[in-house]
């Protein structure tokens, strides 16, 4: 019972089945739009949900662009300027501030190792030119004074005992003497003093202190009759033929700069002349304030012109190589997108997406989108995107080739008017009259106005589009209205089609009263 059950339900499914796959036929063959709009909606859902996965990315409410055929008159009535994509060395340059300041590697301090008076000064204010060996001060020491007395003894016992029978009281005394001048020598006594103190055999009391080093004196703590021990600080000597001067530099600026590159400095107290020098060290520091880095830069300066703490102006060359450059005026930023229009000959230019790097003086570094050697527009950038936009209009916004295409004859005539005229922000009308060759009218046609407002991105503007499908008015005219929701000019573009053929195609720009 139950075996001959499950036969029937079995049989009765199998023939259902059979049945729903004709009636699935014929509605196909009997429905094929409703089955391609199945599809497309299929594929808007597949779209959605990959634009999904890719991101949350909001799509590009730009105008869509396309090539632009342009005749030689036009480029030279809008003044349309041709430039060159090269590929040279690029110097990048960094213009800053920054103060003069004391080279420290050539700082010497006067100092004694012995405890002291200062008796006389021989030179006695700040900013004195010294040069090496010249008398600072003379200083009277007890302490010195008895060592040059051992020194002084230990000589005489060395020639007393220098005929002794024993070889070995003749060595001690000859090292008494060594020990003595070497003490003398540890303390920074001058060998000419220790050559004099052992020639003429006469101890002097007070000791003759020379400079060190040549360079100007810009601390001085050497007074007469003043104590000086040990380790004080009694001169301080810089050499000023070379100086630094410390740099600040934004942190978006280091990475283009390296060690030993070179740098330039001028100075409103000399005008029209500059000092070269190069950058002497990097400070590993961003100052949280000004988020900017202190740059150590060496100059040389023999003629002295520099001083410590003059303000200057410095400029900063970061080579970057060879790149591809292009002038900065041939690029059309809409905010989300970098543009140029390529010259590909026979007045025909193509836009094309870019992408920069660095701009370094009045060009651009190309990082990918062209390569040298092309041709591209450098001014009246605003006007061919213009144009660029009302033929993606004209095209239906699909991209023409990349290759240039000579323009097809029209094969009827359109004449536009507008009411009011001009036209105002808000709605208005437009009407075209749409005639053959011959004259007659032509009826039964598709025609269809966009108008664009171009983008302004130095206004931050978007750029704004609004099309209007006109009807049959009678005797070959077509009607329709458009709302304008800005001021400003508008570039128009009207297309007519008949039996999926362009008829005719007419451009015109008009001028819309009201606010933006």
């Amino acid at each position: 019972m139950k075996t001959n059950y499950r036969i029937g339900f079995f049989s009765a499914l199998a023939v259902n089945l059979l049945l729903l796959g004709a009636a699935g036929v014929l509605w196909w063959r009997l429905h094929p739009a409703a089955v391609a709009g199945l599809v497309s909606q299929a594929a808007a859902v597949a779209a959605s949900r990959a634009s999904a996965v890719a991101g949350s990315r909001e799509p590009s409410q730009e105008s869509p662009l396309a090539p632009v055929p342009i005749s030689s008159q036009q480029l030279q009535r809008i003044g349309v300027r041709i430039g060159e994509v090269r590929r040279k060395s690029v110097s990048d340059v960094i213009r800053t501030t920054g103060s003069v300041a004391v080279d420290e590697r050539g700082l010497a301090y006067v100092q004694v190792r012995f405890a002291g008076y200062i008796q006389k000064v021989f030179v006695d204010s700040t900013y004195q030119y010294v040069r090496r060996g010249q008398p600072l001060f003379t200083i009277y020491s007890p302490e010195l004074l008895s060592t040059e007395r051992e020194y002084l003894l230990a000589r005489e016992s060395q020639r007393r005992l220098a005929r002794s029978p024993d070889p070995a009281v003749a060595r001690d005394a000859a090292s008494l003497v060594d020990a003595a001048a070497e003490r003398l020598a540890l303390w920074g006594i001058p060998h000419r003093e220790i050559e004099r103190l052992r020639a003429t055999g006469r101890i002097r009391r007070d000791l003759v202190i020379d400079s060190p080093v040549s360079g100007y004196v810009t601390q001085r703590e050497a007074l007469p009759n003043a104590y000086a021990e040990p380790g004080t600080r009694l001169y301080t000597v810089a050499d000023l033929s070379t100086i630094w001067v410390f740099a600040h530099v934004f942190q978006n600026d280091l990475g283009r700069l390296k060690v030993g590159d070179r740098a330039r400095l001028t100075v409103d107290t000399y005008p029209g002349r500059r000092f070269t020098g190069r950058v002497d060290f990097i400070y590993p520091e961003i100052d949280p304030s000004t988020r900017t880095a202190r740059v150590r830069l060496r100059f040389a300066n023999p003629t002295l012109k520099l001083v410590p703490g003059m303000f200057v102006n410095v400029s900063l060359e970061a080579p970057m190589g060879k790149q591809v450059v292009i002038p900065a005026s041939g690029v059309l930023q809409t905010g989300t997108r970098q543009i140029v229009f390529v010259d590909r000959g026979d007045g025909y230019l193509e836009p094309r997406d870019v992408r920069l790097g660095a701009e370094v003086g009045d060009e651009y570094i190309v990082l990918s989108g062209l390569k040298p050697g092309e041709r591209i527009v450098t001014s009246a950038n605003f006007l061919i995107d213009s144009q660029s936009q009302l033929q993606a209009a004209l095209a239906g916004f699909a991209l023409p080739p990349a290759e240039p295409r000579s323009a097809a004859a029209p094969r009827a005539r359109l004449a536009v008017s507008l009411q009011p005229n001009p036209p105002r922000v808000g709605r208005n009308l437009i009407r075209v009259t749409l005639t053959d060759l011959k004259g007659g009218p032509v009826i039964g046609a598709q025609v269809n106005a966009t108008f664009v407002l171009p983008a302004m991105p130095a206004m931050g503007m978007a750029g704004k589009q609004v099309s209007a499908q006109l009807t049959p008015a009678g005797n070959g005219a077509y009607q329709g209205s458009v709302t304008l929701t800005g001021g400003g000019t508008w570039q128009v573009a009207v297309v007519a089609r008949k039996g999926g053929q362009v008829l005719a195609t007419h451009q015109l720009s008009v001028d819309a009263a009201g606010s933006l």
